[in-house]
């Protein structure tokens, strides 16, 4: 068996340095060949990881030809802004170099397992590798990964057949403990624990076994009428209309033509992407707030949640999508 851990500029050590340790340990008490390697998809060369800034040697590229497991670790950076050293913005940084098509091909191939740790989910999810595959990230980031067309799940690890994903930022230990046991069996990911004095967090999901029943909740006759979508009135802000607008993200511009009416005392709407159009999904307006949901495709899949106000003809507000930073909404209504 051959892992191989994928290094890019920015990574979280701990999501590389932890599953290297498990490997590498779990090859000392397999009775197979196991080897593992840092790589990049750029090849032999010294990467900086983030925040800490220390360089790890990668061996190679990235081998497709490989059989066996390809990890990769999240970002390191910061949270609180949209800048350089963001942790968004460094994975979508690693998403736009080569690695973004290894990782296309890698997800296809039935030799390999494709696993991620804590963020690392989030690149594969930034490309629409994920759409419909069950996965899991850090906490702060199961928006983004709903956002982008993955089925988000709970669980510390999840085993979705070729791709296992691990959340949060010490995680790595279990999925790589996961993957001993399943690879190699039992007995050898315990003697890797007991080695590490560590055991195994949490329960490894699963698309198997019988679902948990939905437990009834009651609901009162007040709360049922809270939860009705609330009958629009024309005069409470004028949005009808063709509003060309721009989003500023913390990954690029995006340019809509957002077309709005009212129908039937009820908002309708579409969203113009270049030659895509798209439904407004939801949209409600709330006092001086118009709300909607809207899916794009660049410059990457995501679902957005809008939140905008009108005066006279200009429109201004944020959309946002889980852990990215909110980003910033202009426009104005385009006359006949």
């Amino acid at each position: 068996m051959h892992i191989q851990i994928v290094l890019f500029d920015g990574f979280d050590l701990l999501d590389a340095i932890a599953p290297y340790e498990v490997f590498t340990a779990a090859a000392m008490y397999s009775n197979e060949e196991v080897t593992v390697e840092f790589v990049s998809a750029e090849g032999k060369r010294i990467v900086e990881s983030g925040v800490n800034h220390v360089k790890l040697q990668a061996n190679g590229k990235l081998d497709l030809l490989h059989k066996g497991i390809i990890l990769v670790p999240g970002a390191a950076g910061s949270v609180d802004n949209d800048g350089p050293d963001s942790i968004p913005v460094k994975l979508k940084q690693a998403s736009e170099t080569e690695l973004r098509h290894l990782l296309k091909e890698a997800i296809k191939k039935p030799t390999i397992v494709l696993s991620t740790v804590c963020g690392g989910a989030l690149i594969l999810a930034m490309d629409g590798l994920l759409v419909g595959r069950h996965a899991v990230t850090h906490h702060m980031g199961m928006e983004l990964l709903r956002a982008t067309g993955a089925i988000p799940i709970h669980s510390r690890v999840v085993d979705d057949g070729n791709l296992v994903t691990a959340g949060g930022v010490t995680s790595g230990l279990d999925v790589a403990l996961y993957l001993v046991e399943r690879e190699l069996g039992p007995r050898i990911a315990l003697e890797v624990e007991q080695l590490f004095e560590y055991e195994r967090r949490g329960t490894t999901w699963k698309a198997i076994g019988d679902m948990p029943k939905e437990i009834p909740q009651d609901h009162s006759p007040e709360q049922e009428t809270k939860t009705l979508a609330p009958k629009l009135v024309h005069d409470e802000m004028n949005v009808d209309g063709k509003w060309n607008t721009s989003i500023s993200t913390p990954i690029g511009k995006i340019a809509a033509l957002i077309d709005i009416v009212f129908k039937d005392g009820r908002i309708e709407g579409t969203a113009k992407q270049g030659e895509e159009i798209v439904p407004l999904e939801n949209p409600v307006l709330e006092g001086n707030q118009l709300k909607w949901i809207l899916k794009v495709s660049k410059p990457m899949r995501l679902t957005l949640k809008f939140s905008v106000s009108v005066e006279g003809n200009k429109m201004y507000g944020e959309a946002k999508a889980g852990m990215l930073p909110a980003s910033k909404l202009t426009g104005y209504r385009m006359t006949q």
